[in-house]
């Protein structure tokens, strides 16, 4: 393999000439450059991508941390911020939380040194322990993450907005007993999605006691809920799962024992992953862009990078959208529901 110093002899030029003109920096002549350019097609030289960022004090790569990897969900995000990065010439390292506190700071202190900007999802954390863990001289951007008093621009779904407005479709479209299966309890997403079906459900049920599952976001949550109602513990006409993984867990355990969907109960999701839609029939869902979410961080922390000045007050909030589809068609007699997302709670 040809070297630095096979370059540099092969230009006519010393050593710390080659380099610069290889990492593009100033103080050389473009018929220089051009030698060296020439030498390094010829030598077919591949520049050490360590020595390379010591040199430029640049890794052209970005650090993104989340608490899974796996998951049609995270997958999304991780497309959109591929997307952006690739058009910009970075590489994306991937960390994964596990769900754990130590791992988390595994995972960022992991980064130190090998990235030039960060995007963090911790939804688990409270903020004054992620201060702890992040690098203030790392540009860092959340994903789904308000963390105002840590002053960082972050990139974060209205949850509690899109939780209500599904409920407040599910109440209009003629249920009565609606049940909501949560996600886990220290997930912020899924804490903020509770809150807006409980607070649909006491205004506009006038609901003051909703019925509400423990979930934790995996098919096999889904499944637990709709044996209840097939055994006949749980009166349902629509159930409203967290996300669109219980939503589908449930509806294949629904199926299983007979009971049609929507004829017997509705079912609604969160987050419209690629599944949903191609389901039959297809999963009433609330919209994320979930891509959106990722090429949005993207895009903010390639300001960061860029010099611009960014905090909580530049942050990004994605409302979701009601996508109505065939696990919600009109019960017998009930008026027909809107696509729309409905009135804001108030």
């Amino acid at each position: 393999m040809a070297t630095l110093r096979d370059v540099a002899r092969e230009a006519g030029v010393s050593v710390a000439t080659a380099s610069r003109a290889i990492n593009g920096l100033g103080n050389v002549t473009a018929p220089t450059r051009a030698a060296v350019m020439a030498a390094v097609k010829k030598l077919n030289f591949v520049p050490h991508s360590g020595a390379r960022s010591l040199t430029r004090r640049k890794t052209d790569t970005v650090g993104v941390i989340l608490p899974d990897l796996f998951g049609e969900f995270f997958s999304e995000i991780i497309r959109g911020i591929d997307l952006v990065a690739h058009e910009s010439g970075m590489h994306l390292l991937l960390g994964n939380m596990h769900g754990s506190t130590h791992e988390t700071a595994a995972a960022i202190a992991a980064m130190r040194g090998r990235v030039d900007g960060l995007l963090v999802m911790p939804p688990d954390l409270k903020p004054e322990l992620l201060s702890d863990y992040l690098d203030p001289a790392l540009p860092t951007v959340l994903l789904n993450y308000d963390a105002g008093s840590l002053d960082l621009p972050f990139v974060a779904v209205d949850n509690y907005r899109g939780a209500y407005a599904m409920t407040e479709a599910l109440l209009a479209q003629g249920a009565r007993q609606v049940v909501h299966i949560a996600g886990p309890k220290h997930n912020r997403d899924a804490r903020d999605r509770q809150r807006g079906f409980v607070d649909a459900m006491a205004k506009i049920a006038k609901e003051r006691s909703p019925v509400i599952l423990p979930g934790d976001f995996s098919e096999e949550s889904g499944e637990k809920a709709a044996r209840l109602i097939v055994e006949g513990q749980l009166p349902a006409d629509a159930v409203f799962a967290a996300n669109d993984q219980m939503a589908v867990g449930l509806i294949a355990e629904l199926a299983r024992a007979g009971v049609s969907v929507p004829g017997d109960v509705m079912v609604a999701g969160f987050d419209d992953i690629p599944l949903a839609r191609h389901l039959s029939p297809g999963l009433t869902t609330m919209q994320v862009n979930i891509d959106r979410l990722g090429s949005t961080g993207m895009m903010m922390l390639l300001r960061l990078l860029r010099g611009d000045t960014l905090a909580a007050a530049s942050a990004t909030i994605l409302n979701p959208n009601l996508i109505a589809r065939g696990t919600t068609a009109s019960l017998p007699g009930a008026p027909r529901a809107s696509a729309a997302a409905g009135a804001s709670p108030t």
